[in-house]
């Protein structure tokens, strides 16, 4: 790419999106006022805002109690969910046993099974964590299931003519091969993770952005519910982008961006 069309690439990335975003706040503002709509339909992006400097204090613990769940949620689906998609990878027979589990557990809605984890763990953050875990682990099992089918058959031919063991083939050419996908599934699975934490909190919580959300709904305070819901987008944004930065790190171990699923 010639220097001069990926500056402009770059200037792009840069002005466009703070340019949709002010576009989308100008637009809400002129319908709020268009249609004179009352505070407690669409509260004015100006209140908005207002609420969210004045109980700033409040919105960020309860960013922090929610991006607790997340982060826990999400490393859990990622530590059982990459060894269990390995394991039904290399055995046919755990495959047949386990896949309609899977899908027939990815299949429930979570809000169904929210009450009857929040009997068993509680109202603490243990709930939370399992709904979090539980929305976020199928798009890691599917992603590096698939990563590790998809390898191409030539290195495999390879490594064995090599006399590679099977740990040497899956660790060498297996997995690194899997790992685009493994990364495409956690791009999903973190923002999954976030919505998990969000059900888990309506369900049964007295703190989180979830419970807030609820709490200011209950109150008729809609400047206080739509600061909460901007809050929850930014968390969803910044979980997204530190899977973003942590394949940046991934780069020297990742196929080049040519051969990669897109």
């Amino acid at each position: 790419m010639r220097p001069d069309r990926a500056a402009g690439e770059r200037w792009k990335r840069v002005v466009y999106p703070p340019l949709g975003i002010a576009l989308a706040l100008a637009l809400w503002h002129w319908i709020c006022v268009q249609f004179s709509l009352s505070t407690t339909v669409l509260p004015k992006p100006g209140l908005v805002l207002a609420a969210a400097l004045e109980r700033r204090d409040l919105i960020a613990a309860e960013f922090w109690v929610t991006l607790k769940e997340t982060v826990y949620g999400f490393g859990l689906a990622l530590a059982l969910g990459v060894p269990i998609a390995v394991a039904i990878t290399a055995s046919k027979t755990l495959n047949l046993m386990f896949s309609p589990i899977l899908i027939a557990l990815q299949s429930v809605p979570k809000v169904a099974l929210a009450p009857i984890l929040l009997v068993w763990l509680g109202t603490g953050i243990e709930s939370k964590l399992a709904i979090a875990w539980l929305v976020a682990f199928f798009p890691i099992v599917v992603d590096t299931a698939a990563g590790l089918q998809s390898t191409p058959r030539e290195l495999l031919e390879l490594a064995r003519s090599l006399r590679a063991s099977r740990w040497q083939v899956f660790s060498k050419v297996q997995f690194p091969a899997a790992l685009p996908y493994i990364v495409t599934g956690s791009k999903v699975a973190v923002t999954l993770a976030v919505i998990g934490a969000v059900i888990g909190e309506f369900v049964g919580s007295s703190e989180g952005l979830g419970y807030l959300l609820l709490t200011a709904t209950s109150q008729i305070d809609s400047p206080l519910a739509f600061a909460a819901l901007f809050a929850l987008a930014a968390l969803g944004i910044l979980a997204y982008l530190a899977v973003v930065a942590a394949e940046r790190l991934l780069e020297p171990w990742l196929p080049p961006a040519a051969d990669r699923r897109d």
